[in-house]
């Protein structure tokens, strides 16, 4: 091809570049930027000086605007961040590692008027949450008492903290966006009430505390007490200033579902209350136990199943000086009767060479109806079928690595999410997942981060993982990289 050719642009290239827009020059604190109408929209008209547009633009921030020797806008701002701006428009997913600069990010994007912000949530909403392949992406300390004692997170990514007393909120880029000062001295319990139109919660939530009876609403929002559940019987006078134990995580879209808690009494009787939401009505009882005994305690765990016909699951675990003792419970709350139930040490299982390798945690996966439990003694990981549940459910999962479970399950616990399930153990945070009909399993954190603490509580939401450890202030977030992602290799 003739170099007068290659000069020539066709028409197709004439398109192109009315498609990428007009160039304009930004004078920003000194540095000249040079982009497209296209990538920085400093007006809705083609046909207007930089100047003018970015005038427009900025009149609501009252900026200083002068005109520069070369007819450009000049920005008394910081250059830096305007050029991080710059990137994020050209590539939504530019968003830089350091969450304080996220922030200042967000702050000069609403002062510029650019529209970016929905750029910052498509970029700082991590790609899914894969186990083996996740890392430390921030830490959330709140600002009074940082030590965290439960969390709820939800579908978009977005928690609530409840450390003493408080409650504060942090959205989907995991900014602080309000601290709620509740009556509790140490909040135990917590789930937030769901949004019947998108993956946000409303800004409800449900607390209990061990230190103070009753199931308690809060409105995160406007800071106020909603109102408060108490568990009574006419016919029993013990039952007075019952606390909460433990309060199902939301299970529906629907803010008419149902509210599951369960609720002790000082004597330790113990049961699970159903709750209308919105008029804050004991709609049911069930489940209701001596709790004199390891076998009838209070559940620790409750979890709502309305792909289960609505059966509600709970659990409950002890340790001792000779190991650890639990039972785990399958209810119908339209009969009020257990459907399925089994307890260890004992049972009726099968393998009695597991005898005494009672569970040390469980939890349930609600998309695939399977619990999973790690056991104190082996740290051996174990699954049952929701939907086949019998004497001996149990299918223990294998893995080549011969390490998997060396240590034993004491203080383990268990959280499944997507298909993966997680186990916190004193050597730090492993994986389980499935891949093509087997089981395999990762280490999650590194030597470094597991001698930080052994993780005491986990919860995951919106493809992020939320660690509490031992000793360690705050909570970790761990998710993983939008850079990484599979990758299809073909062999000519």
């Amino acid at each position: 091809m003739s170099t007068g050719m290659m000069g020539m642009k066709t028409e197709t290239d004439m398109e192109d570049m009315k498609r990428e827009g007009r160039r304009v020059r930004v004078n920003v604190g000194g540095h000249h930027f040079e982009t497209t109408t296209c990538t920085l929209p400093l007006s809705d008209t083609g046909d207007e000086s930089a100047s003018t547009a970015l005038v427009e633009t900025t009149t609501r921030m009252r900026m200083l605007m002068l005109p520069d020797s070369d007819e450009s806008a000049f920005v008394d701002r910081d250059p830096s961040l305007f050029s991080h701006l710059l990137s994020l428009l050209r590539s939504p997913h530019s968003i830089p590692p350091i969450h304080q600069l996220q922030q200042q990010l967000i702050h000069e994007a609403s002062l510029y008027g650019l529209p970016v912000l929905s750029h910052f949530r498509s970029a700082l909403t991590p790609p899914p949450l894969l186990g083996y392949d996740s890392s430390l992406a921030a830490t959330l300390l709140p600002a009074s008492d940082p030590f965290v004692t439960t969390l709820s997170p939800a579908p978009d990514g977005s928690v609530c903290l409840a450390h003493a007393g408080l409650i504060s909120s942090y959205d989907s880029t995991l900014t602080c966006s309000s601290t709620l000062r509740t009556h509790l001295d140490r909040i135990t319990s917590l789930s937030r009430l769901p949004s019947p139109h998108s993956q946000q919660p409303l800004p409800v939530a449900v607390a209990g505390s061990l230190h103070h009876p009753g199931l308690h609403l809060y409105d995160l929002a406007r800071g106020t007490h909603l109102g408060s559940v108490l568990w009574s019987d006419p016919s029993d006078t013990r039952i007075y200033k019952s606390w909460v134990t433990a309060i199902a995580p939301s299970s529906s879209s629907s803010t008419s579902s149902p509210l599951f808690a369960s609720f002790e009494a000082p004597h330790r009787e113990n049961c699970i209350l159903c709750v209308d939401p919105e008029t804050l009505q004991v709609m049911g009882e069930i489940g209701r136990q001596s709790g004199i005994a390891a076998k009838s305690a209070a559940a620790g765990r409750v979890v709502h199943l309305p792909q289960l016909g609505g059966a509600v699951f709970m659990s409950s675990v002890s340790a001792g000086a000779f190991g650890y003792s639990g039972y785990m419970r399958l209810w119908d709350p339209r009969s009020g009767d257990a459907v399925w139930e089994t307890s260890e040490p004992g049972g009726r299982s099968r393998n009695s060479s597991r005898f005494g390798d009672s569970f040390a945690d469980v939890d349930v996966d609600r998309e695939q109806l399977a619990l999973y439990k790690v056991c104190w003694k082996s740290g051996d990981v174990a699954m049952a079928d929701l939907r086949k549940l019998g004497d001996d459910p149990w299918i223990y999962l294998s893995d080549s690595d011969a390490a998997a479970g060396a240590g034993g399950g004491v203080s383990s616990i268990v959280h499944c999410y997507k298909g993966q399930v997680f186990v916190g153990r004193q050597s730090g945070l492993e994986v389980w997942s499935s891949a093509a009909g087997s089981w395999r399993r990762n280490w999650v954190d590194g030597e470094e981060e597991a001698g930080k603490g052994v993780v005491r509580r986990m919860e995951a939401g919106g493809d992020r993982l939320f660690l509490c450890r031992q000793g360690l202030d705050g909570v970790q977030v761990w998710q993983t990289s939008c850079f990484s992602c599979p990758t299809s290799l073909s062999l000519a």
